[in-house]
């Protein structure tokens, strides 16, 4: 019988182990796409038109800031002066003054665009998915501001927090395939 030779070049020895690292990450990559296949079948919606804009998405969620964002439509939106989405109701001045502005954290900026439009953007690193501006723009706007889960910020627990205390039960859950707002 003849006895193996054990004695690895220093080449052979890094080839085999690039190999054997290649076969680890290529197994881990198909393990963990398996896994979050499976748990991305299905995601948290809100559906628009049942959200009741109580504030509980900036509170319940168990991510800080909360994983729901506020989401601007721009094709409905009317480029208003006078937003009731962004401006305080009984604003003093139509400015962006903090005083005047509805959003607590200023996520909802505006531009001027020409006389007398003005482009409104959420800064979703400053959006805490309180709903005060939704709630403005519902009630004397067009509607072109809702809130909407942020899949790649959600943890997509099977149990939401915020879906258990939703007051208008407007979170559920919905086929990916199916899931009407996309990550930008």
């Amino acid at each position: 019988m003849k006895k193996k030779n054990t004695n690895l070049t220093r080449r052979e020895f890094i080839k085999d182990l690039f190999h054997k690292l290649l076969l680890l990450l290529l197994g881990s990559f198909v393990v963990s796409r398996f896994f979050k296949s499976a748990a991305a079948g299905y995601v948290w919606q809100i559906d628009p038109k049942k959200c009741v804009k109580c504030g509980r998405c900036a509170t319940a969620c168990v991510l800080t800031p909360s994983a729901v964002k506020c989401v601007h439509a721009f094709e409905i939106c009317g480029y208003c002066n006078l937003c009731f989405g962004y401006f305080q109701p009984g604003a003093l001045r139509l400015t962006a003054d903090a005083e005047n502005q509805l959003c607590p954290t200023g996520a909802l900026q505006r531009r001027f665009v020409e006389d007398p439009f003005f482009e409104y953007t959420i800064n979703e690193a400053l959006c805490i998915g309180c709903g005060k501006c939704v709630k403005g723009c519902n009630l004397f706007g067009n509607g072109s501001l809702y809130l909407q889960v942020r899949h790649d910020r959600c943890k997509h627990c099977n149990e939401c927090s915020i879906a258990r205390v939703c007051a208008g039960r407007a979170f559920v859950r919905t086929p990916a395939r199916k899931a009407t707002f996309k990550n930008a």
